[in-house]
């Protein structure tokens, strides 16, 4: 038994509590950062509402800059988050919030295709390994049971930015101030948090957990004797360095199943306002309402997100939700395609379906490498998955921006879409060893009574 304050705590009480005050302390504020990431990224499908009109942007011009993002993002993923490991997350995460908004500022000047391919591609590079970098520092703390619900705890921005953003930044669009156009205000207005937030960062985090202030002595001990232990297990069945777990074959099979699931992902996110304001005018919706819409779509998703990773955590299996979530995705988006044209009403509750299949599987899939890799090595998996994985990013909205304006249809691209979500799905269900259970089914029990 420990006491705390005079009050006996047993293991259970003790693992709560200190649980708990780490969730608070972290949690919140890395799904803001999160948010405001994820809202950067993504308001140039909002953007091109009036962008692509005034600047002359074809789709396929459009569709090559959205994802020229990822090429940047590609290429410096890994080695971002090798330097993370040498400077800290604190300093890393920083850095990179401060120097990604000062480029999407730089985004409201934009008037040539190259341009916007260059800011564009900058934008990626500035934001390379932030995701990595933040799955990575909080599986320092937290114990392999909890990961997926923590990692939903921040990556529930991902929806919850498209959620806010929606009706923010159709209502952005309308400002007309200094003789800027609305598209050019909603990419200053929302980078500004990220400025804010990356100075805060600094001061507010610890770069590891025997640093913090904020847990008492006890559950300090307590958390990192059972994370220590944890990661000692691990390297008793598979011990790699940064660059050793970068050729592990399931690192490697993650990496290619995530590829497809962007590819499927970021061609509906990026293009969806555009395919709702054209399903939206046999309604006679403003576009500001369409914002709305779209935020009730990713409210959805978010809670999606949080049953999927609660129901995963509690049963202790994470490769079949990512499958039957991928697989949901995948028919759905097919099905509202063709649906569009008999009942739009119809249309959008199935791409509602399709974005909560697509966000479902996040937390139970990046619980994975943490489940089997440790430290540094889990630091560049992690990396490595993300950077192959985004390059889905720049192909999904190209091949869709391309398709549509080679066939006059967004049919056909919802269609490569979805076969993209059922290649990724195949590969995680079959080709895939790990199953991202939390190591020995006994262990955390045993290592409670040894606390």
């Amino acid at each position: 038994m420990v006491t705390q304050g005079g009050i006996i705590l047993d293991p259970i009480n003790l693992e709560r509590s200190t649980t708990k005050k780490v969730t608070l302390r972290l949690i919140p504020f890395l799904f803001l950062c999160f948010t405001i990431s994820i809202l950067d990224r993504v308001n140039i499908g909002f953007a091109a509402l009036q962008m692509n009109e005034d600047l002359g942007f074809s789709n396929a011009v459009f569709g090559l800059g959205a994802g020229i993002f990822f090429l940047g993002y590609f290429l410096l993923e890994v080695p971002g988050s090798a330097m993370m490991t040498k400077v800290g997350a604190r300093r890393w995460i920083s850095r990179i919030m401060i120097t990604w908004a000062v480029i999407a500022i730089l985004m409201a000047f934009i008037q040539t295709p190259w341009q916007f391919y260059t800011a564009r591609f900058l934008l990626g590079v500035a934001e390379a390994s932030f995701y990595p970098c933040m799955v990575f520092y909080l599986s320092g703390f937290y114990q392999t049971k909890h990961h997926a619900k923590a990692i939903a705890g921040f990556m529930i921005a991902i929806p919850g930015a498209n959620a806010i953003g929606s009706p923010l930044s159709t209502y952005l669009l309308g400002i007309d101030w200094l003789n800027m156009a609305g598209w050019q205000w909603l990419f200053i207005l929302e980078a500004i948090p990220a400025l804010i937030l990356g100075i805060i960062c600094f001061f507010y985090l610890d770069d590891k957990l025997e640093d913090v202030k904020w847990l008492t002595n006890e559950e300090k001990k307590w958390l990192i004797d059972v994370t220590t232990k944890e990661k000692l297990e691990k390297q008793e069945a598979k011990h790699y360095t940064f660059a050793q777990a970068l050729k592990d074959r399931d690192v490697l099979t993650l990496s290619l199943g995530y590829f497809f699931w962007m590819v499927g992902y970021y061609g509906i996110v990026m293009f969806l306002p555009t395919i709702s304001e054209g399903l939206s005018k046999t309604t006679s919706l403003s576009t500001h309402a369409m914002g709305w819409i779209l935020g009730l779509m990713y409210v959805c998703a978010m809670v999606t997100m949080m049953l999927v990773s609660n129901h995963s955590d509690k049963k202790n299996e994470r490769r079949f939700h990512v499958v039957a979530c991928l697989v949901t995705s995948g028919v759905a988006l097919i099905i509202s395609s063709y649906v569009a044209s008999m009942n739009i009403v119809l249309s959008f509750v199935f791409l509602t379906i399709s974005l909560c299949g697509a966000f479902g599987a996040y937390s139970p899939f990046w619980a994975i490498p943490p489940s089997f890799l440790t430290e540094a090595a889990a630091a560049g998996a992690i990396a490595l998955i993300n950077s192959i994985g985004n390059l889905g990013g720049f192909f999904g909205p190209y091949i869709v921006g391309y398709i549509k304006d080679l066939t006059g249809s967004f049919n056909a691209s919802m269609t490569f879409l979805g076969i993209s979500m059922f290649v990724a799905s195949f590969i995680v269900a079959f080709l895939l060893k790990q199953s991202g259970r939390a190591i020995k089914k006994n262990t955390v029990d045993r290592l409670e009574k040894t606390s």
